[in-house]
């Protein structure tokens, strides 16, 4: 089934819905992540669907949290797998399984200074 949702990606360029993946919504608006905190369960697959909502480019920042996961659509971070990258009205899916428990930073790398914030938890 994960592979099939992979091949919808190359084949179609958009993520088809996978039945095993958990989906958690993330909302970025100006200056604030809606909810603020993320927590996952480790070796469960996840569907982080983003959407800014928000007036100005936003991103999604977990250096730490991107690196200990296992990510099933890399091309939906930057190159340097450190950030999701939205511009205002854009929504992606990033699907992965979170392997190491702990608790990892969250933020925008261009809004932290006003307090764009948050933090992930992998139980």
């Amino acid at each position: 089934m994960r592979a099939a949702c992979l091949l919808a990606v190359l084949i179609a360029g958009a993520i088809a819905s996978c039945d095993k993946a958990h989906t958690v919504d993330l909302t970025l608006v100006d200056d604030q992540f809606i909810p603020d905190h993320l927590t996952f369960q480790h070796d469960v697959p996840y569907r982080l669907h983003v959407e800014n909502r928000g007036k100005e480019t936003h991103e999604v920042t977990a250096p730490a949290f991107f690196a200990s996961a296992e990510i099933e659509n890399p091309d939906a971070l930057n190159s340097y797998r450190t950030d999701i990258v939205l511009q205002p009205s854009e929504t992606k899916d990033l699907y992965f399984t979170a392997r190491r428990p702990g608790s990892y930073d969250l933020r925008c790398a261009d809004h932290d200074w006003d307090g764009m914030l948050g933090g992930i938890t992998v139980e």
